[in-house]
This record gives structure tokens, C-alpha cells and sequence, in this order.
């Protein structure tokens, strides 16, 4: 297996409930995480939710509702989901899947913490951005 770290865990069984939208991931080493589509929406490792760099990233709203209406394999280390609300630019590796899933109570807090820094709600409807395409439109 080229490209994968010795070691490194990799997925044996992935499972995506859209009843309760979580994505259900079981790796190697034994760990099991029920990740939900919306944290992975919210933290999708695209430019567009990431930035161009630190300090840029675009802070993810209205996204609790956001269901998965594709998950496509890219070779032997990432999936590719597509978002019902169009978004299908993030390649997530396992160990970004990983990450994830045995980080979410942190990332959680995170989160909550950047939505109260920018004094929105976690519901509150991205913002149309002019002029700023990144493709998906």
C-alpha cells in the first residue's frame, strides 16, 4: 500500500446514516466513530472552507440540517463526500477521518467557541459571498 504510513490506521468498514447524518467509520485498530455529516462540513479540509492560509478560514453556519448525497473513494486514502447543500471540494483522508472522529468533543468546543467570538448562530444561513466562486456555483 503505497503513500499510507506504516502503521497508520486505515478504514474497514464506512457507513453513512442519513436518518441520523452521521458518518459510521470502524479502523483497523479497532476505534469506531460515528462522526455527523455536520462536522465534517463544518471542518472540510477544502480551500473553501479552510482558506488560503491561517486566519482564513470561513467559519461554517446553517450546516445541522446538511445531509450526504454522495461519498466517492479517491484511491487508497481519501473519500470525497458531496454535500446536499452542494459542497464537494473536501478530500478526507483517513487520517483526517480519524482526526475527526477522536477529536469531536474538542472540535465541538471549537466551534461553539469561534461561532460565539463571531457573534453568530450555529444556524444562522452562510452569507452570499459576491463575486467569489469557488466552483460550485
Amino acid at each position: 500500500m503505497a503513500g499510507l504510513q506504516s502503521g497508520a490506521p486505515t478504514p474497514t468498514a464506512l457507513t453513512a446514516h442519513n436518518q441520523s447524518r452521521v458518518l459510521e467509520v470502524s479502523f483497523s485498530d479497532g476505534a469506531q466513530f460515528r462522526i455527523p455529516f455536520e462536522l465534517m462540513r463544518i471542518y472540510s479540509p477544502s480551500a473553501e472552507v479552510q482558506g488560503h492560509g491561517p486566519g482564513q478560514e470561513v467559519l461554517q453556519t446553517g450546516k445541522r440540517e446538511v445531509g450526504l448525497v454522495a461519498l466517492e473513494p479517491v484511491g487508497n486514502y481519501a473519500v470525497k463526500p458531496t454535500f446536499s447543500d452542494g459542497h464537494d471540494s473536501g478530500l478526507f483522508s483517513w487520517d483526517y477521518l480519524y482526526f475527526l472522529g477522536s477529536q469531536q468533543d474538542k472540535l465541538w468546543a471549537d466551534y461553539a467557541a469561534r461561532l460565539q467570538a463571531a457573534g453568530v448562530e450555529r444556524d444562522a444561513p452562510m452569507p452570499e459571498k459576491a463575486g467569489h466562486a469557488c466552483g460550485s456555483h
